[in-house]
């Protein structure tokens, strides 16, 4: 059975696959799983789909009522897929659709802020690591309690060394493994303001 909206909107709406191998789709029960996780955080949120592929993600939040996701992608085709489903599903005017690396576009200066960055890349190439250090060294993309979510096969977890992140929770669903991660609030300032006498 080919992909589908799980919920909102747009649900039972089919989605466009990328051709080629490129691409790893998302499985219904992960998806499903994952929107049941976040829940009631879904409507009014905004999103990256990092690595987007087919859109699928990013397309179930808007469908569920974000408020806006950003989209993006090197693949020319995977671009073009995404902005099919948008219009399919008729979603696109809360849609940005990016083609880029991954990487550049973490490096630049960020020009808003997200609650949740979706990692998916494609697998066994170290590329998930790749993305959380780089928004670990660029935090600011994220709202102060924004959450990273990765989706990798289990065997390509390994704990990463941090600085502005904290590994909240993993949930394995068969060969696909959803691990997340919470931006950390820096701890308040208790510095004494002196008044200057002395």
């Amino acid at each position: 059975m080919g992909l589908r909206v799980a919920g909102g909107l747009a649900r039972g709406r089919k989605l466009k696959s990328v051709p080629g191998e490129s691409t790893r789709p998302v499985t219904d029960m992960v998806k499903q799983a994952l929107f049941n996780i976040l829940a009631a955080d879904v409507p009014d949120s905004a999103w990256w789909d990092l690595f987007a592929g087919t859109g699928a993600i990013g397309i179930e939040a808007l469908s569920r009522g974000a408020a806006f996701v950003r989209f993006s992608d090197l693949n020319r085709l995977s671009i073009e897929t995404i902005r099919w489903n948008l219009n399919h599903c008729g979603l696109s005017e809360r849609a940005e659709v990016r083609r880029g690396d991954a990487f550049a576009l973490l490096a630049a200066s960020p020009d808003r802020q997200f609650d949740y960055v979706y990692i998916a890349p494609p697998q066994y190439q170290g590329l998930w690591q790749r993305a959380l250090l780089a928004l670990d060294a660029s935090p600011t993309w994220l709202v102060e309690d924004g959450w990273a979510i990765v989706q990798i096969h289990p065997r390509e977890y390994l704990s990463l060394a941090l600085r502005h992140f904290v590994e909240l929770e993993q949930r394995k669903y068969g060969s696909t493994l959803l691990v997340f991660y919470e931006r950390a609030v820096p701890p308040p300032s208790n510095a004494v303001v002196h008044s200057g006498r002395g």
